[in-house]
């Protein structure tokens, strides 16, 4: 069903001896103590120092990003850090790798981090949506200073028109549901263009990018990100929708806390709201796309084993049908 990946096992020759290798080529030497951390899309493993302290160090999935995108989400990781916003940026590494943030080893391209531990933001406290608005407008007001180069731009066609034609062209829909989630899924890219014109001319600016509440830690002091893989060009609203959840009117009242904190830092234009289903549109189909492009690593058929069965496309016809109905809908209004 699903195409081969020449590097879909790349992962199984990273046994621990590897990574203990890789990190010591970096300049740091581990004390054989190693766990791995949640992430399909790399691999990410919380490693103990010999000299008692401990770091994260990440495991780059092969040919996703080029060298050049990596160091520019390195780089943006930096400026958000020298303006004291609470991003844990890669460490700069050994000699032996020219003082680099990203390393190379046995074919893997590695980072390493300190460790930053925390919990997830409460997101029906109205103090904790304002503290996460503000970080989220320090964070806008240097994304906006200048453009990524190298990293991709959140739009309608790469997020939607190339993925559906990747999935229909590759045969990934089931035959019995093809017809129906190819309908339905043109119909809702439709959608998303009628929200893309109705919202009208909008700001592109460097992102988080993938904002939920698992990329969030909060600690005392506040909330922080620790990574910024997906880190990419697109409007600012899709830094805060996945902030909302519930019925119209509890999303307004999120909105508008967010904005109360967002607006002290960066002005936030209210046609983007007319993007917020839109970009949950896109999400959906994207995630589709990305199972079906990883299927041939292993972790995926582990983590997601209900993926396709014509049960479950099932299900995805009825939700991009949902989509089209709330695309329809008015924006929030705040």
């Amino acid at each position: 069903m699903h195409d081969a990946h020449p590097l879909a096992h790349a992962y199984a020759r990273l046994t621990p001896d590897l990574v203990l290798d890789a990190l010591e080529h970096a300049g740091l030497r581990g004390d054989g103590r190693l766990l791995q951390l949640n992430s399909y899309e790399n691999r990410v493993f919380l490693c103990h120092l010999e000299d008692g302290g401990s770091v994260v160090v990440k495991f780059y999935r092969p040919q996703r990003w080029t060298d050049a995108q990596i160091l520019e989400e390195h780089a943006f990781a930096w400026e958000l850090a020298q303006a004291e916003i609470p991003v844990v940026a890669p460490c700069v590494l050994s000699e032996a790798l020219a003082g680099r943030t990203l390393g190379e080893f046995e074919g893997f391209r590695f980072s390493v981090s300190p460790r930053h531990g925390g919990r997830a933001p409460e997101l029906d406290d109205a103090w904790t949506l304002q503290r996460l608005g503000r970080f989220l407008g320090r964070l806008h007001a240097v994304g906006r200073r200048q453009p990524f180069v190298h990293r991709p731009t959140l739009d309608v066609h790469g997020f939607g028109e190339e993925l559906l034609a990747w999935l229909l062209n590759h045969g990934i829909v089931p035959a019995d549901v093809a017809p129906a989630w190819t309908a339905a899924a043109q119909a809702a890219l439709d959608g998303v263009r009628r929200c893309f014109e109705a919202a009208g001319p909008v700001a592109m600016l460097r992102l988080h990018g993938d904002c939920h509440v698992g990329n969030i830690l909060w600690t005392d002091a506040g909330p922080h990100f620790v990574d910024l893989d997906d880190a990419r060009m697109g409007p600012a609203v899709q830094d805060l929708w996945m902030l909302l959840s519930g019925d119209r009117s509890a999303r307004t009242h999120q909105l508008s806390q967010v904005l109360a904190g967002y607006e002290d830092f960066m002005p936030f234009e209210r046609r983007e709201l007319h993007l917020v289903e839109a970009l949950r549109t896109l999400r959906q189909l994207h995630f589709a796309a990305w199972l079906a492009r990883r299927w041939d690593d292993p972790a995926f058929p582990a983590a997601f084993p209900w993926f396709g069965s014509s049960a479950w496309w099932s299900g995805q016809v009825v939700q991009l049908r949902e989509q089209l109905e709330a695309m329809a809908e008015p924006p929030l209004a705040v």
